[in-house]
């Protein structure tokens, strides 16, 4: 894949408007697309045949795929990256997508996962593909953590933020857990908070531990590993996911082949473990990114595309990210900047709240 761009450069304009025609043909109707279609708006006079020779060029190059002996060519995986990558014309969203994605910020609520929640679901409707919205992590300062102990092999850690926000989670203690080390594990995280985010705090916890090993026995060193460690567990990431539009997967009529594929689809949307872990990938880097077929895990059986970006904070902090998931033959052109200019809007309506 690496050398789709070094492929693009070289190709002629003839062979680079027929690759971009077929592309973009079926994207528009999920169709192949013939020689004969081509030759009637082509900028060039040239034969069916002509443009034939081109597209088996194209197809031996890895970029087309004849699904049947007499039929047209559809692009392949690779196509579809080179495509994105090289020849993609993206503008802004029109008037009406913006309309309808910023109805959502209609509501004066606080509730900023009432507002997300709104957002999931103009996002999908105005894709007509299914929407993914990764909630914000905590940022507020940690005031105070306590370990609550409910049976052998059960345990509740509390967090108290600063803001006046309690959550607690269920968790399985480390063996031999005893109501003293459980203190002592409090006091020790206690002494550490000092108005740290708990991604701060994750961040001195191990050097602090290293540090300060005579200090903390290795029952509470083991309750402070296994007690934070739910909040960036899988558990933490299902909880921030929020998928709506499922059902838009559906509105194509498809063979049994694709609807097979869009079950593979939706049992790992309803698991959410490998689209929050990606997700969180998208929270890496800034602007949108586009992943198709199965250049992921998550898409290898459903054959499907996610265009995401992350949204940030008013520190220009990046702290979530929206995306919509669909066919590989998106109208990736529309889809790219409605995806981001969701995000941005989502980044302001929440640096505003805060």
């Amino acid at each position: 894949m690496n050398d789709t761009p070094n492929i693009l450069g070289e190709m002629n304009d003839r062979s680079r408007e027929v690759f971009r025609r077929v592309v973009e043909g079926y994207l528009d109707d999920g169709m192949p697309v013939g020689s004969r279609t081509l030759t009637r708006d082509f900028s060039e006079k040239v034969s069916a045949a002509t443009i034939r020779n081109v597209m088996q060029d194209l197809e031996y190059l890895g970029l087309l795929d004849s699904p049947h002996v007499s039929a047209g060519r559809i692009p392949t995986q690779m196509g579809l990256r080179m495509f994105v990558d090289g020849l993609l014309e993206i503008g802004d969203p029109d008037a009406l997508d913006r309309e309808k994605i910023d109805a959502t910020a209609a509501s004066n609520s606080e509730d900023v996962s009432g507002l997300l929640d709104r957002v999931g679901s103009a996002l999908s409707g105005v894709t007509q593909g299914a929407s993914l919205v990764m909630t914000p992590k905590r940022e507020a300062p940690i005031k105070h953590i306590e370990f609550v102990s409910l049976s052998p092999d059960r345990a509740l850690v509390v967090l108290v933020f600063a803001d006046g926000h309690v959550e607690n989670r269920l968790f399985s203690p480390p063996p031999g857990q005893t109501p003293s080390s459980m203190r002592e594990a409090a006091n020790f995280l206690n002494a550490l908070i000092e108005g740290r985010t708990l991604s701060e705090l994750h961040g001195v916890m191990k050097a602090e531990i290293s540090n300060r090993r005579q200090e903390i026995d290795k029952l509470a060193q083991d309750l402070v590993e296994s007690g934070l460690a739910v909040w960036e567990g899988e558990g933490d990431q299902i909880e921030r996911l929020i998928v709506r539009g499922r059902s838009n997967l559906l509105s194509d009529e498809g063979d049994g082949e694709n609807l097979e594929r869009i079950r593979h689809l939706f049992d790992d949307l309803e698991r959410k473990r490998d689209i929050a872990e990606f997700l969180e990938l998208a929270e890496e880097g800034d602007g949108v990114r586009i992943f198709i077929g199965s250049e992921n895990k998550l898409f290898s059986l459903s054959g499907s595309s996610l265009v995401v970006s992350p949204y940030m904070n008013a520190d220009r902090k990046i702290i979530g990210a929206v995306g919509v998931i669909g066919p590989t033959r998106l109208n990736y052109g529309r889809i790219v900047p409605i995806v981001n200019y969701t995000a941005q809007l989502v980044g302001k309506l929440i640096s505003d709240r805060s």
